[in-house]
């Protein structure tokens, strides 16, 4: 299935050169929006409401911020995406693909061709504030990040038990270091705002990572 792409700059997902951007068709049945300013982009589709499927990237938002929502019935061609990404690390080759509750299964389809077909992989998951991966982790280097602070252990044992203990190839502590532990702020304090739950707190090291990154940068 043939595909468009507008570019609106600064994409989380595809930061760097992909395959998925080098298989672009002028006018394509499926249109994916890329970059900081990607939901605004919709009003320069022409026909949107006949193609195949509109993918729109998203940050922490909801779908719906884009689409807009009534009476939990919403659902059209337009489906949200977030290629998972830590902090400053390359891309994963994951896409979470954000779907409503009435999105047609056709859309879904379409979409997942044209992702699956740059070799990503595709996983679907309802309109909710954050991502699968994103809900899942950040509570866990939230906990590592406070039990450093609260002298359970070194930051090389936590990791350490972690990797040993449980199969990780690379403990959270170090993950966070390398990854930028300011980016980890950004995202758990956004999830914290929306959801309000204790465990998306940012971890006091988190704050003050952020806070160090803005003073450099000032």
């Amino acid at each position: 299935m043939n595909y468009s792409i507008i570019d609106t700059g600064n994409s989380r997902s595809f930061p760097t050169p992909h395959a998925l951007l080098q298989g672009t068709a002028a006018d394509g049945e499926v249109v994916i929006l890329l970059g900081q300013q990607a939901g605004d982009a919709q009003a320069k589709i022409q026909g949107a409401d006949k193609k195949a499927a509109i993918l729109i990237e998203l940050g922490n938002e909801s779908l719906g911020v884009h689409t807009g929502e009534s009476r939990g019935n919403e659902g059209s061609n337009v489906l949200g995406f977030n290629r998972f990404r830590l902090g400053d690390a390359e891309p994963s080759n994951l896409v979470e693909l954000v779907r409503q509750p009435n999105t047609p299964q056709s859309t879904i389809n379409a979409a997942k061709q044209v992702l699956e077909g740059a070799g990503l992989k595709v996983a679907v998951c309802f309109d909710v504030t954050g991502r699968i991966i994103d809900r899942l982790v950040r509570p866990y280097y939230n906990a590592a990040l406070r039990r450093l602070d609260e002298g359970l252990a070194t930051a090389d044992d936590l990791d350490l038990t972690l990797r040993l203990g449980l199969g990780y190839p690379e403990g959270p502590i170090a993950l966070l270091e390398r990854t930028g532990i300011e980016h980890h702020f950004d995202v758990t304090s956004a999830l914290f705002e929306a959801l309000g739950e204790t465990p998306y707190a940012p971890a006091r090291r988190a704050r003050v990572a952020k806070m160090r990154a803005q003073k450099k940068s000032a």
